[in-house]
Parts: C-alpha cells; structure tokens; sequence
C-alpha cells in the first residue's frame, strides 16, 4: 500500500498553480488557450491529477484523470479548464466570477489495488468500478464531511451510481494518494 509522500517543493508547487491561473484566466477573459514552454523537472513528467476550483469555500467544479499519460503541467493546463466548463455539476464559469475562485490542484499516486479493511480515511483517495460504473472520492473529501470508512466507501457507491454497501460486493477498489496545494 502507497503511504502519502510530499514530491513537489514550494517553487514547483507555485509554478504549477501559477499555470493553472494563467491558462484559467486567459480561457475565461479572451477564449484563447495559453500556451507556455515546457517547464523541465518533474512538471514535464507523466501525471495524474485533479483540478478544483472553490468560489467562497464551496465546490464549483473539480475535474482530473487518474492515469499518468500526459506531461503534469499539461495535466492542470486541460483539467482547470475542464472543471470551469465542463463539470456537468455546474454552468461555465464567468468572468465575474474569476476573482472569487481558488484553485487546488491533487496531484495523484499511481493507483493500487485495495481492500476495504486497508482503506484510511484522509490517507486514501478511492476508484470503484462495478461493471460499467465507476466513481471517484479525492483523500480529502471523507476529512471534509466528517466520514469515517464504511461512510466514505457507501458515499463512493452513490458517485458511481451504485447502492450504499455495494462495496461489499464483487468490485474493484483501487487506491491512492494525493499531494494537494492550493491557492491561499
């Protein structure tokens, strides 16, 4: 099982949300994409990672991907964006709204196989896929909402669009972990 490491430094961690600013910003306000020269280090390797944007402390879009295809820094480019116009939750964001959104960025372990009993609240982010459903809980939603284990895996049943206690059933659970920064 993955054990929760921090791997960016300070500096890497403020390149990748001043990214994720620019691109937001510049797709927002003019429509255009934003183009940067490939950063070197770990911001160019293969990531996984989630993009949430809060408007006063509450969600208003979070969109990711879990496997490690693309360069990092590409990752946030494509999810920023994503969750500001395509979170099916929410409208598209609007240029009012800029100035009231905070970004953080989950930047994922690569995911492992789990079982029920090995799941850590606050340590792991959880995928369940039954049949042709799937849903996903970042590490720091069951902190959020107070949830102990049982709670947090039937919450990740009713995202995959299955029953509460499904996870008992014959389904993949797969884990990982999350270093998450944000804007203050």
């Amino acid at each position: 099982m993955s054990r929760k490491q921090t791997v960016f430094d300070e500096e890497e961690r403020r390149e990748l949300l001043r990214i994720a600013r620019a691109t937001l910003e510049l797709r927002v306000r003019e429509g255009k994409a934003l183009y940067i020269a490939p950063p070197e280090g770990k911001l160019a390797k293969p990531g996984a990672a989630f993009v949430t944007l809060t408007k006063k402390e509450q969600l208003r879009g979070c969109v990711g991907c879990v496997e490690a295809v693309e360069p990092l820094y590409k990752v946030v480019q494509d999810y920023v964006i994503a969750a500001a116009f395509d979170d099916s939750r929410f409208p598209p964001l609007s240029a009012d709204e800029l100035a009231l959104i905070k970004l953080n960025i989950s930047v994922l372990s690569p995911l492992f196989p789990v079982r029920s009993e090995e799941v850590e609240v606050g340590l792991h982010g959880l995928l369940i896929t039954y049949r042709q459903r799937r849903g996903l809980l970042l590490p720091h939603v069951p902190v959020k909402w107070g949830w102990d284990r049982e709670t947090f895996l039937d919450n990740l049943c009713i995202k995959a669009g299955l029953q509460p206690g499904d996870w008992r059933r014959d389904v993949e659970l797969k884990g990982f972990t999350a270093e998450v920064f944000g804007e203050e």
